[in-house]
């Protein structure tokens, strides 16, 4: 009987399932395809030499704190987008929309100054480790030449949040993706043209990667705001939106209250990602091509069970909004058992492919040797970041943005950060335990997690009057 019960816990039916991969799959197809060409642009690049791939690496760890601050700021307006959506108030939709609007501009202007500026002394950050053979002078160059470049591409990513997002929180999830792919082939096709000179265009190298990467951004935000606005039928927000950007003030309050801890945490999150980034550089470029290596491959598997987060902002974030709060826990405890299956598997052909790409790439033998050992630990942890990623996603869509700081970003600077830092530079454990550990005390956040949904903390509609 107990075990009955547990089935019926966690294991939905076919209605379930359908209406979770039909929300889920389109964001697993377009960030899958995206992965892969940046696996294949990784690859591209990485032909060219292990300097070029270890600074295209380095600002590309930088770039991604600009990216996670869109996703967390934008994000907390996402929780209201949702929730608003669930109530059917097209109103409230316009007024987030715009929120996300002046955000991006203000997230756009503050990274171009901070990379303009420091690109250099940032890039070296990642250039101070051990003498291993590679050329630390050559790595900076061409990851100014490649920075400078990507900085054009800023606006667009940004815009391309505002408008993708709000379709996904409105459940519109297709027509990201289609656009998605109309950016990865455009990125895939200027890369082949510009990296190696194809087709009388010059050979670029890096410079190519960085303006294939530009076009792309641009191609991708023409399609999804194109469609959006003729579409109004489908998306009535849309209409009338920029007939003003002014927000209310009480609403702008809202917004940021709630989605100021997501920016700062994302902000914090990523910059604890680059500063372990860093902390693994220290043993060595060759670690650095390793590292880059093994996060691009797993990139491509784990779009699987990080779709079932955006699965959980969307699902449940609607259920919320209409106030339906037994159906939200009990589609939650499914979710999140479903991504760690998933998760299970995605581990299990990650470590039977570990061997294989890291010998697709034109680098040393040791940075090939450090990417595959990288993979392997990669693909044991799997199930474990599927649980900690879902446990985030439910707590937020509640609106618990403060809690999930705690939980994210805190942790991370707490516990993660001086532990790499500790191990890094007064100890020579090899770099890939230097993982594994980190790993191993995420496992404390794996429990706080279970305990936070347990206790229902995160079950609470943040666009009611009552």
């Amino acid at each position: 009987m107990e075990i009955k019960n547990l089935s019926k816990k966690f294991i939905g039916d076919k209605a379930f399932y359908k209406r979770v991969l039909a929300i889920a799959v389109p964001i697993m197809v377009q960030s899958g395809i995206t992965n892969f060409v940046s696996l294949l642009d990784n690859i591209m690049v990485g032909r060219t030499g292990t300097e070029q791939m270890s600074g295209v690496a380095i600002v590309n760890q930088l770039i991604f704190v600009f990216y996670l601050c869109c996703f967390g700021g934008f994000s907390g307006a996402g929780i209201f987008t949702a929730q608003y959506y669930g109530a059917r108030d097209n109103e409230g939709i316009r007024h987030t929309f715009r929120y996300k609007l002046w955000l991006g501009f203000l997230l756009v202007a503050t990274a171009v100054t901070v990379f303009l500026f420091f690109g250099n002394d940032l890039i070296s950050l990642y250039l101070r480790g051990t003498n291993d053979g590679g050329d630390p002078a050559a790595a900076l160059a061409f990851g100014g030449d490649y920075l400078k470049i990507m900085l054009l591409s800023l606006p667009a990513f940004a815009l391309v949040q505002v408008y993708s997002n709000t379709l996904r929180e409105c459940g519109e999830t297709v027509v990201p993706m289609r656009a998605g792919l109309a950016a990865v082939f455009v990125n895939l096709g200027f890369n082949y043209l510009l990296i190696y000179g194809k087709l009388g265009f010059p050979a670029l190298g890096v410079k190519g990667a960085a303006i294939a990467t530009v076009l792309s951004r641009v191609v991708e935000c023409t399609v999804v705001a194109v469609w959006t606005h003729r579409h109004q039928e489908k998306c009535p927000y849309i209409k009338g939106v920029y007939k003003t950007l002014a927000v209310p003030f009480s609403l702008v309050k809202k917004f940021f209250l709630t989605g100021a801890p997501l920016l700062v945490n994302e902000a914090l999150w990523s910059a604890g990602m680059a500063m372990l980034a860093q902390c693994y550089s220290l043993r060595g470029l060759n670690v650095v091509a390793g590292v880059n290596i093994s996060n691009t491959v797993c990139n491509v598997f784990n779009v699987v069970f990080f779709a079932m987060g955006d699965a959980i902002a969307i699902i449940i974030g609607q259920h919320l909004g209409a106030k339906a709060y037994d159906k939200a826990k009990e589609e939650t405890a499914r979710i999140i058992a479903f991504s760690v299956f998933i998760a299970t598997l995605v581990g299990i052909a990650i470590a039977a492919t570990s061997h294989l790409f890291p010998m697709i790439y034109n680098t040393t033998p040791e940075a090939k040797q450090i990417a595959a050992r990288f993979l392997i630990a990669q693909a044991v942890f799997t199930p474990q970041i599927a649980l900690l990623h879902t446990s985030y996603f439910t707590i937020r869509s509640g609106g618990k943005t403060v809690i999930t700081f705690l939980f994210d970003s805190v942790f991370m600077w707490v516990i993660s950060v001086p532990i790499a830092f500790l191990l890094s530079r007064f100890t020579s454990i090899y770099v890939v335990w230097i993982f594994v550990i980190l790993q191993a005390a995420d496992w404390i956040k794996c429990v706080i997690g279970i305990i936070l949904i347990r206790k229902d903390v995160w079950m609470h509609n943040i666009v009611s009057d009552d």
